[in-house]
């Protein structure tokens, strides 16, 4: 069987399992003293413990693969004067997609009424951090210590620091060469620790998404079913029909054929819920999967990870209207455009934040005029929610990088058209 495979039924699985814990730890037939012991010992223990030495596995290789990644790349394009436009190529191609994201979940959720008789369940407590300035975002992107960006695992610095640095080496002459030797024969190296690691992920994924089920249940969906189902369904269009027609229509290759070698990167982006941890698997399959040379995958995807926020950017439309339906405010058309730039703006502005996703909600509320406290009445559905739109974030880095590498004639079509291309990556 498969990895891919391997992988999917894992997650099934997990889902499954977490789902009849839920069932087991809330049902009165068992006893007290077991309901603590399965707790304890087996959702909080075995669970737990797995589920987060695999985070915390696939977290490590993020900064090497990274560094080493953009080096190689930049390094690669720095006497072809093509870094520059590969770069503005890539912001605008993110840009775009997340204002298309925006404004399609405002027009759905305007017609849907998600938030149209739902109540207030009385105060919610809820505090959240403020973003910080623009102006302490654009100057914090550029490193004044590289190591100490690499120990935090600022990707944005990371990002600056290694371009800088590939660019210095192609211009070094004979030293620079030997440099960029290393620095290849390294990749190849963290590419083979991403490889022994996908053959652990199945019982990774198991534990994390047993755990989470195990928490929450499937009927943390019931009470907020028409924001959720929303999201959801916009969500799925826009992962599979947006990205499909941009890539059919950009490049005249199938949509199909990236959607089959996602798998696998979805299963990942599922269970953990973060682009970051999913990095290394996104990488290894835009380049050995679709066939983006590393020149472009190297600088698109690492950025993707970082900024590209369309998953979020949905989320944020359609909570912006949910949570404006339930305290019965009108927004009005300027409002809503604010929402729009708002939430375009803010999936860079507020990168490198942790928690982006609920700082850039409550940045767009407080544009729009709403209350902050309405963060509150969507977190029972958000983990769930937060897990498909790193999906839809993860198909829209591999999406650009394709196109970005078809456009400069970095891309290899025979391995994208190959099925069984990187079958040690399946």
């Amino acid at each position: 069987m498969s990895l891919t495979n391997r992988i999917l039924i894992a997650m099934v699985a997990g889902i499954l399992m977490g789902s009849l814990l839920n069932l087991v730890l809330h049902s009165s037939a068992l006893g007290e003293t077991y309901r603590g012991l399965i707790n304890d010992y087996l959702v909080y223990g075995l669970f737990d413990v797995v589920g987060r030495i695999f985070i915390a596995s696939l977290k490590l290789l993020v900064v090497p693969l990274v560094l080493v990644s953009l080096i190689c790349g930049a390094s690669s394009l720095g006497d072809s004067a093509r870094m520059g436009p590969i770069a503005v190529k890539t912001l605008l191609f993110y840009l775009f997609t997340t204002a298309i994201a925006i404004s399609i979940a405002l027009l759905v959720a305007v017609m849907i009424s998600p938030g149209t008789g739902v109540e207030l369940a009385g105060e919610a407590d809820f505090e959240i951090a403020k973003a910080p300035p623009l102006t302490d975002v654009l100057v914090g992107i550029f490193p004044s210590n590289p190591v100490q960006a690499m120990a935090e695992g600022n990707m944005l610095q990371i990002i600056v620091f290694a371009l800088l640095f590939g660019y210095a080496i192609s211009h070094a002459g004979e030293a620079g060469s030997r440099v960029a030797g290393f620095f290849r024969d390294t990749e190849a190296v963290v590419m083979k620790m991403v490889g022994i690691l996908m053959t652990m992920a199945p019982y990774g994924v198991f534990a994390l998404l047993a755990k989470l089920f195990s928490e929450m249940g499937i009927t943390a969906i019931a009470d907020l079913a028409a924001y959720f189902f929303t999201v959801l369904g916009i969500l799925l269009f826009h992962g599979t029909v947006v990205y499909g027609l941009l890539l059919k229509t950009l490049t005249g290759l199938s949509p199909r054929i990236l959607m089959q070698k996602m798998r696998s990167v979805w299963a990942f982006a599922f269970s953990t819920a973060s682009s970051g941890a999913t990095l290394p698997i996104t990488m290894r399959t835009v380049e050995r999967r679709l066939g983006v040379h590393n020149s472009v995958a190297g600088f698109t995807v690492p950025l993707g990870a970082t900024i590209n926020m369309d998953g979020t950017a949905i989320m944020q439309g359609v909570a912006t209207v949910f949570i404006a339906q339930v305290y019965g405010v009108d927004l009005s058309l300027t409002a809503y455009m604010t929402v729009i730039l708002t939430a375009t703006l803010a999936s860079i502005g507020t990168a490198a934040v942790p928690g982006v996703g609920l700082i850039t909600l409550a940045l767009v509320l407080e544009q729009a005029g709403l209350p902050v406290e309405g963060v509150a009445l969507i977190i029972g559905v958000d983990r769930l929610l937060d897990m498909v739109r790193t999906m839809v974030n993860v198909t829209g880095d591999a999406t650009v990088a394709v196109i970005v590498g078809k456009s400069e004639q970095q891309f290899d079509e025979q391995v994208y058209l190959d099925p069984s291309a990187d079958l040690e990556s399946r």
